[in-house]
């Protein structure tokens, strides 16, 4: 019986032993595994905060359409979770990715079930964010455009990171940097003043410097047809001033810059049927042909992207070609 017992005893503290041995070894494999992550994942700051992500993710949700845009330039390859009725139709090969809702109302569930490594959002989707970050890590790419070019670096660069794409992602910028430069050469002893409207289901609106179209002004340098657009202590907004035909004849611009909203959003009517009137035809703009249809897509859609950027650089500039 006591050899028994003592039998038992050896197996009990042997079966201890080998449990604490398989315990320590794997506690190690698992520090070692840990480490290798931290490794692999680059930490972004952004205006909602810090995100933490996978170098390389392979599974990524985009709502920003410059982000997008950046992307599809740089050649980046992943599986992608977008909301596709908002593509922009120059950004092609992604209609077999997974349906992530409306531009402006993410699908939660099909995203959760996507499951994506890092998500990228902007202003449409701003309303989102913390029930997104809960999903997985969401990067805020919003630009604010008093400090367009430098938002735009960041956000071209931080994609570059995050991508294993720095080198090329800060080579595209570059280029951007010397095109915007030679056409600031091109414009700067220009003295027309220019005017930038939009035009939306029969009604119209104005930006100035600071706005969301403010890039004529502040980045390529026109002169403002209205240097008093904002008064009071009024602050530019994203949505723009509504103004009236009256006004385009009064402030009588010597170039008109007019985005049409209705082709990329669907609605009825047309930037040439609203602005076909009196009123603005004896403008200088239009009596002496300065009138230039910007591309609706790359400035309202997926500004912010390395080929939009590219575009509205050209827009700009094309009445002095």
């Amino acid at each position: 019986m006591k050899k028994l017992l003592k039998l038992s005893f050896t197996l009990l503290m042997a079966s201890s032993l080998f449990a604490c041995g398989a315990t320590e070894k794997t506690a190690t494999n698992t520090s070692k595994e840990d480490s290798q992550a931290t490794e692999q994942e680059i930490t972004i700051s952004h205006s909602k905060g810090e995100s933490t992500v996978k170098l390389n993710p392979k599974k990524v949700a985009v709502f920003d359409m410059g982000t997008l845009d950046t992307i599809d330039k740089l050649g980046i390859d992943a599986e992608f979770a977008l909301p596709l009725k908002s593509i922009p139709s120059y950004i092609t090969g992604y209609e077999n990715s997974t349906n992530a809702g409306g531009i402006k109302e993410p699908d939660l569930e099909a995203i959760y079930t996507f499951a994506p490594d890092v998500i990228f959002i902007s202003g449409r989707q701003e309303d989102f964010y913390e029930e997104l970050n809960k999903i997985a890590p969401t990067i805020y790419v919003g630009i604010d455009y008093k400090n367009y070019m430098q938002d735009f670096k960041t956000n071209v660069t931080n994609i570059g990171k995050i991508f294993n794409k720095e080198d090329l992602a800060l080579e595209e910028y570059n280029k951007l940097e010397d095109k915007i430069n030679e056409a600031k050469e091109k414009v700067k002893d220009i003295e027309e003043k220019a005017l930038i409207i939009l035009t939306s289901g029969g009604k119209v609106k104005a930006y100035g410097s600071g706005s969301r179209f403010g890039f004529i002004h502040d980045i390529i340098g026109y002169k403002h047809a209205d240097e008093n657009m904002y008064k009071d202590g009024e602050e530019p907004t994203s949505h723009g001033k509504e103004v009236s035909f009256e006004y385009i004849s009064e402030i009588n611009p010597d170039i008109l810059f007019v985005l049409d909203r209705d082709a990329v959003v669907g609605e009825d009517g047309d930037a040439k049927s609203t602005l076909n009137n009196d009123l603005v035809n004896n403008t200088n703009a239009v009596k002496n042909n300065k009138v230039v249809m910007i591309d609706p897509e790359s400035w309202y859609i997926s500004d912010g992207g390395l080929s939009a950027v590219n575009t509205m650089i050209e827009d700009t500039i094309s009445l002095l070609k």
